[in-house]
């Protein structure tokens, strides 16, 4: 459609300049994984004040009861965010938040969803971990979202279960929390949904784009959890970034390059290569370069992984 206006109408041409950044704003992508399961893809990019730090992947579960969350969002602009798109598809209130993370996205939209009578549940591990890394991760809020993050206030779940694997029903919904072991961040869990044979994993798995290796991310641990979630033999992953997929998908941009991670510093560590030269003979990896982010992720993990397997020798 053409729009032809003249500069005689200023009003509407603020208007018409008010609908196009609107028509931009961000919005999260809801896609269908399972029966009344939903998975709600945001920004594959990086944290922003337009994405309201949502460059995560979250998810849904309606029931009879209302609605399971799997992730809160990073603020409370976010969260309401979340609860705009859940009520595009169903008019069921949000009963329940699954909090299955410690990073900022996983959890910070907490307090929005408990104002409005939401409960939250979470191991005990990630519970703890989150409080090990809010203030960090508020100071981050504040450079990526601006002042948006001043409205955060960090709430931690009311219902906390003290096991590293838990049978929950919620509502009709059987799910199990499941720590698989440290990953990306200490205290991750995953929702497992046995009936459908699906599970929201968190930052265990990134599709789509490369992972990163932070200094305290754990890789050997990571890729143990990684393989432990395999064995559940799940039909369709939701990853923590990046779109939902067969396990194929998420073995092919996590699980493939863990095992590099490990196996090809590990090797170079035990032929005693430094980390400049380790650096280098495996800083260029062509089988992951379809992955986004590679170049601004593959050499930094190669580095980090060599130092950690230094230290544990």
């Amino acid at each position: 459609m053409q729009v032809t206006m003249s500069c005689k109408h200023p009003i509407a041409l603020v208007l018409l300049g008010l609908w196009c950044l609107t028509a931009r704003a961000f919005e999260l992508l809801p896609e269908k994984v399972g029966d009344n399961v939903w998975a709600l893809v945001g920004e594959i990019g990086g944290r922003t004040a337009e994405n309201h730090g949502l460059n995560n992947t979250l998810g849904f579960i309606v029931c009879p009861k209302g609605v399971i969350l799997i992730s809160s969002g990073a603020t409370p602009a976010g969260a309401h965010l979340i609860e705009q798109t859940i009520a595009g598809i169903t008019s069921k209130p949000i009963r329940w938040i699954i909090n299955i993370g410690a990073q900022d996205h996983h959890w910070l939209g907490n307090s929005y969803f408990v104002n409005k009578g939401a409960e939250i549940v979470a191991l005990g591990r990630t519970v703890k971990a989150q409080k090990q890394y809010v203030a960090e991760h508020l100071e981050r809020l504040k450079r990526f979202v601006g002042k948006e993050a001043e409205a955060v206030r960090p709430v931690y779940a009311s219902r906390i279960v003290d096991a590293d694997r838990a049978d929950l029903t919620l509502g009709s919904v059987h799910i199990e929390l499941i720590w698989p072991g440290n990953g990306h961040f200490p205290g991750d869990a995953v929702a497992w949904l046995p009936d459908q044979r699906l599970v929201f994993t968190g930052d265990f798995v990134f599709n789509d784009r490369m992972l990163g290796v932070h200094p305290f991310s754990q890789v050997v641990e990571w890729r143990k959890a990684f393989k432990r979630i395999a064995a559940l033999e799940p039909r369709v992953l939701v990853p923590g970034h990046g779109f939902p997929g067969p396990l194929a998908k998420a073995q092919r941009d996590t699980g493939d390059y863990l095992d590099f991670l490990v196996e090809k510093v590990g090797k170079a560590l035990d032929d005693w290569k430094d980390l400049g030269e380790t650096t280098d003979t495996l800083g260029d990896a062509p089988q992951f370069r379809y992955l986004k982010f590679y170049d601004g992720w593959h050499r930094r993990n190669i580095n980090r992984t060599y130092l950690q397997l230094e230290g544990a020798q």
